[in-house]
């Protein structure tokens, strides 16, 4: 295999698939994206496998490889910081909103990916003024406290007070309080999963929808594209223990239904849900299984999986261009639950 480098991440399908001729990965009847493998081998090639660097080191790596693969954010009416009362305090929250309109915009409330210990405000900035954009809607994107500074269930807490809070004051910021919905890629969908199911359990509004990107929804890690995905791209095995291990107190943990909320065999009352998913992913069979417990309860569910795509491809945007593709259908998605159109 070539040794690709940052510069072949960045070069055109046209120019990459040269590189590729005869090597192409394929899983079953799944082919990897000519632009997705170069993406996956170079995260493999500057990997040490079983190495983790110093947290800071770690938190700087993932925004400055979405500073060099992903587009840039659009510009808005208006992006502002703010902060949202949680149970310990305040809680950072970015406002996104994409219009000057004076009626109340419908809020989804965006929870980041990074395994519960990377990812910030920074890392999703331009997903998340994409989302605002291309729907019409206001995103507020929230900056719950990270492992293992904050253990579980600390980032299930800041989430849900922050979704809460959006319920009761959401018209301070010009959003509509009646018109609330959870998304988030990776560990965020995880956690908008869960405050679906515990805003639910406790009789209180649920959110409209769920844009689920990617989500981790079990702890189990014992799925069939987790054993064919070992050694995948981005979040091989070796990785996803090491998140395991800073986020959750101990195996009993792994139990709890605010961890892995794809055990939860009530799912009375949960709210329609989108699932955007990719075949080389190691999260890709719980996030189908879970899609298809909710149709099976009753749940306006949709799946969509991008066959030749790898974990993060929506906000590795400039290399991969399918995730600006999937943005748009997630956005769309918003448009049809809200009627924006």
């Amino acid at each position: 295999m070539t040794a690709f480098e940052l510069q072949h991440c960045l070069m055109s399908e046209a120019e990459v698939l040269p590189l590729l001729e005869g090597k192409r990965e394929t899983l079953g009847r799944r082919v990897m994206d000519p632009k997705a493998q170069v993406v996956a081998e170079f995260s493999k090639s500057v990997r040490v496998p079983g190495y983790f660097p110093p947290l800071p080191e770690l938190r700087q790596q993932l925004l400055t490889l979405v500073g060099l693969l992903d587009e840039p954010a659009p510009d808005l009416h208006e992006i502002r910081d703010i902060e949202v009362a949680g149970r310990n305090g305040a809680i950072p929250a970015r406002v996104y909103r994409p219009t000057d309109s004076a009626a109340p915009l419908p809020v989804l409330c965006f929870f980041h990916g990074g395994g519960w210990v990377q990812g910030d405000l920074d890392s999703h900035h331009g997903l998340c003024a994409r989302l605002a954009l291309w729907s019409g809607a206001m995103v507020v994107s929230v900056d719950y406290g990270l492992a293992p500074e904050n253990k579980f269930p600390g980032g299930v807490d800041d989430c849900l007070a922050a979704y809460r809070w959006l319920r009761e004051n959401a018209g301070e910021i010009g959003g509509d309080p009646s018109r609330v919905a959870v998304g988030g890629d990776s560990a965020g969908g995880n956690l908008s999963i869960v405050v679906s199911q515990q805003t639910a359990a406790a009789g209180q509004t649920p959110p409209d929808f769920q844009l689920l990107i990617y989500p981790a929804t079990d702890f189990a890690t014992t799925t069939r594209s987790h054993a064919e995905l070992e050694d995948g791209a981005i979040i091989p095995r070796d990785r996803i223990n090491w998140y395991m291990n800073q986020y959750l107190n101990g195996d009993a943990d792994k139990d709890d239904l605010r961890a892995s909320p794809g055990r939860n065999t009530d799912l009375a009352g949960q709210p329609p849900a989108l699932f955007l998913t990719a075949g080389f992913d190691p999260l890709r069979d719980e996030a189908k299984d879970y899609a298809d417990r909710l149709t099976e309860a009753g749940v306006s569910t949709t799946v969509h999986e991008y066959p030749g795509q790898i974990h993060g491809f929506m906000m590795l945007a400039k290399s991969l261009p399918q995730g600006l593709d999937a943005t748009r259908e997630a956005t769309d998605y918003m448009k049809r639950q809200w009627d924006l159109y």
